[in-house]
């Protein structure tokens, strides 16, 4: 008899992300912080590849053994759309992870959208871009950006979104070598909680302060020397809850040039900034 068919598989691209700024406007009675940032989609990021199958069940594979299976947030989105539409498909998913955990980047928030919008699509959920949304907002609230794939301005928790043109840009990205705890920035003491809110303009459209800075400086003091020393480079800026720092470049040229000249000193890449994934 013949072996049965592979599951055919599919892969997906899941993009990185910067906070090009992030202000925090207030804090909720439920805890959940008020903020306003500006979303940067990026052409490189993690690959998930996607083998449904008859099974019933959802696995997964990581190329980062830091990230147990039982506790990777893309087997919660995975299990939270099978939950909710009832469906008798199963998944295997292979996760290449590039984007480094607790830098700022959005990397488990990408994995999630990219597990909901394609798994929509493989086990034929027929639900539209904002259900989706809606649904990765219960994962956590920088997933919806990517359910909806375009650069956007934020407000809200991160979840009321209005898509942006950017236009392309380039950045370098400095991975200092170490995650940073989100929760543990949003609980300090120190964190600024009362920045006025800003109107959306051609000049809030570019890289601005980032409130948890401080906060992420205090908890790691030698970032400051990082800081510094990119300087010379142009004007550092923290995605996010750190702890990657980039900088903002005219051209391609240009950043792959600081990347090359950085890379004695530090992990870096040079990335583009996309106003849509793809």
């Amino acid at each position: 008899m013949p072996s049965p068919a592979k599951p055919e598989t599919q892969s997906w691209h899941a993009p990185a992300k910067l906070n090009l700024f992030l202000h925090i406007t207030g804090q909720r009675p439920d805890g959940y912080h008020e903020l306003q940032t500006l979303f940067q989609l990026l052409d490189w990021g993690d690959e998930l590849r996607f083998s449904v199958n008859d099974s019933g069940q959802i696995s997964r594979h990581c190329n980062v053994d830091a990230i147990p299976e039982e506790a990777d947030i893309c087997m919660r989105a995975a299990h939270l759309l099978k939950d909710r539409l009832g469906g008798k498909k199963g998944v295997h998913i292979d996760l290449i992870k590039r984007i480094p955990m607790g830098s700022g980047l959005g990397g488990g928030s990408s994995d999630a959208a990219t597990v909901l919008l394609a798994l929509n699509q493989l086990w034929s959920c027929g639900q539209t871009t904002q259900q989706l949304a809606e649904l990765g907002l219960e994962l956590g609230a920088d997933v919806p950006v990517f359910v909806y794939g375009q650069s956007a301005w934020a407000e809200g928790r991160g979840e009321k979104l209005q898509a942006v043109s950017l236009g392309q840009r380039y950045y370098v990205l400095i991975f200092p070598g170490f995650s940073i705890s989100t929760a543990e920035v949003f609980a300090h003491p120190l964190l600024k909680r009362d920045s006025k809110p800003e109107a959306m303009s051609r000049i809030s459209l570019q890289p601005g302060r980032n409130d948890c800075e401080a906060v992420v400086l205090e908890m790691h003091p030698q970032l400051d020397n990082i800081i510094q020393d990119l300087r010379a480079w142009g004007e550092p800026h923290m995605s996010g809850t750190g702890s990657t720092f980039f900088l903002s470049f005219d051209n391609k040229n240009a950043s792959i040039s600081a990347a090359s000249e950085l890379k004695c000193r530090y992990t870096v890449r040079a990335v583009g900034g996309v106003d849509q994934s793809y």
